[in-house]
């Protein structure tokens, strides 16, 4: 049976099923204390969304927006303390006591929105979009309510590789508009690495000029070793920075930029050979993977990465400064003797503490630019000075022995989070890195698990979905593989584990039902879910 087939067969089921029951709202991720009601709230030919508050203005003016885009409805916003008949109102409640929660009650009259802050409000614009969006009838919704729906976790992310493939900021702000949709609060944007320099920097121009243009690229899997001679590059200028910075903010997104030191910086030397031990002019890599060229440990690296830190604290006005810290091959620093003299004047006894010493310099240098630094789980090993957040990424182990040390965590494990992998074994599946991640593998991951004793289980902050993208050449092609993983991820992050005990199987009832969603926000997400559960492992 073809794909297509199979899809609609299912989606009838399902349908079918629902009849004649009170069916759950397709809501993703699902809200806490959910109650359906009788009866519907009929929207006007011109709906009215009044806010008392003055610092509710521009999520008004968002929810005026999302209506007409995902449902053609009209409707007005409104500074005003009375309350209008058969209108949306937003307003402020400070008994509300968590900064993200909402409140959302719909009567027949009347739709409220309550928050204590404008970023509480927005997750229930978010929430009352959905409903909007997936109602059979696109001119009411059914009557319901939540009451204080919260997240169960601080980090909320999703990370995006811009440097193996270049994406102009266009699509950068959709799927910014796509992390909001879900709820999610971080953007780890990925600017730097072997294979490309992707921001403008005033004081090292050579950074875009050489480091973000390289001669060609691989095709194919990694095994085959091939290439084209196509020139490919790009970058974002800071202008553009800015505006994207303020669209994230808007959507009460905080973007954490990361800048990857000392490996995964063959881009940087290219453009200034004097950041390595060697000297070698080297070019833009053209190949995935790793390559051996690393930042020197030297005084021109950490004034470099200092001029560096203040430019992008100007442009970045959030908590954090994302560091690397992985991957790092230490040949080079082996064979330097800048490196070795280095060693013996610190008392450094191989090339990894020689890492950890490099690491530290580069985190109080964020520190002076009042930042916070984030690390890969390498930046741990031989290191206790750190006081920089984890990324456990090669798995939880890290992230939790990281915790048990006080250190705060984000869990972001390969086995659950990389969304590069494969998300099926079916043959029409696009080349991929590798790995399999189906979607019911993210939708039973558990950030903060029972292994993790009581007292440190608050130092897991959350966790993140990564987007790297070796094999993902276009736009379309991040939507589907971060869609639908992202949705089930966002549920992991936002809903209760009290909620989530129906699992797996009621998630994917109301993700067949979400589908309008997606489709009104111009998604090309994967509908492999539908056909894969033969193929877990």
């Amino acid at each position: 049976m073809s794909i297509k087939r199979f899809y609609w067969l299912f989606l009838l089921v399902i349908v079918f099923a629902n009849v004649g029951s009170a069916q759950k709202p397709a809501l993703i991720p699902y809200p806490n204390n959910l109650v359906t009601k009788a009866g519907s709230f009929d929207f006007l030919t011109l709906t009215a969304v009044s806010y008392s508050n003055i610092e509710f203005k521009n999520e008004a003016s968002y929810l005026v927006s999302g209506l007409l885009d995902l449902a053609n409805l009209k409707a007005y916003s409104c500074f005003s303390k009375k309350i209008k008949s058969r209108s949306i109102v937003l307003k402020k409640d400070l008994k509300i006591k968590h900064t993200e929660a909402y409140s959302l009650t719909i009567t027949n009259n009347q739709i409220t929105i309550k928050a204590a802050s404008p970023k509480g409000l927005f997750y229930g614009i978010q929430t009352l979009l959905q409903l909007v969006a997936n109602a059979p009838n696109k001119l009411s919704v059914q009557c319901l309510s939540i009451d204080n729906d919260h997240p169960q976790f601080a980090w909320r992310g999703m990370h995006l590789d811009c440097s193996r493939h270049f994406f102009k900021p266009e699509f950068i702000k959709k799927y910014i508009d796509l992390m909001a949709a879900y709820k999610f609060n971080y953007f780890h944007w990925h600017l730097t690495d072997d294979q490309g320099w992707r921001i403008e920097i005033k004081k090292y121009p050579k950074l875009t000029q050489i480091g973000a243009y390289r001669a060609g690229t691989m095709k194919g899997h990694y095994t085959a070793q091939q290439f084209d001679s196509i020139p490919y590059g790009g970058f974002y200028t800071q202008s553009e920075i800015r505006e994207i910075v303020a669209y994230a903010q808007n959507r009460h997104i905080e973007i954490v930029p990361e800048i990857d030191m000392p490996g995964h910086a063959r881009a940087a030397i290219a453009a200034y050979p004097e950041l390595s031990c060697t000297g070698n002019q080297v070019s833009v890599g053209m190949k995935w993977g790793i390559e051996k060229e690393v930042l020197c440990p030297s005084p021109f690296t950490f004034q470099f990465i200092d001029d560096l830190f203040a430019e992008l604290t100007q442009l970045f006005p959030g908590t954090y400064i994302h560091i690397g810290g992985d991957e790092v091959l230490k040949d080079e620093w082996n064979a330097s003797f800048f490196c070795k003299e280095l060693m013996q004047k610190e008392q450094l006894k191989d090339a990894i503490e020689l890492q950890a010493f490099f690491m530290n310099k580069i985190e109080k240098i964020a520190n002076k630019y009042h930042k916070k630094a984030i690390g890969w789980d390498e930046i741990m090993e031989k290191n206790s000075q750190t006081n920089a957040t984890i990324m456990s990424w090669r798995g939880m182990e890290a992230g939790i022995e990281a915790a048990k040390n006080k250190h705060a965590v984000i869990m972001t494990p390969i086995d659950f989070c990389y969304f590069d992998h494969y998300q099926s074994k079916n043959a029409t599946e696009p080349l991929a890195i590798g790995g399999f991640t189906p979607l019911e593998q993210v939708y039973e991951f558990n950030p903060c698990p029972d292994s993790i004793a009581e007292p440190d289980k608050k130092y897991i902050l959350g966790a993140q979905g990564n987007v790297w993208t070796e094999y993902l050449q276009t736009p379309e092609m991040v939507e589907y593989m971060a869609v639908p993983r992202l949705c089930a991820l966002s549920e992991v992050l936002w809903t209760s584990h009290a909620t989530k005990k129906l699992g797996y199987s009621d998630f994917k009832i109301r993700l067949i039902a979400h589908q309008p969603y997606l489709n009104k926000k111009q998604i090309h997400y994967a509908k492999t879910f539908l056909i894969n559960e033969a193929d877990k492992k």
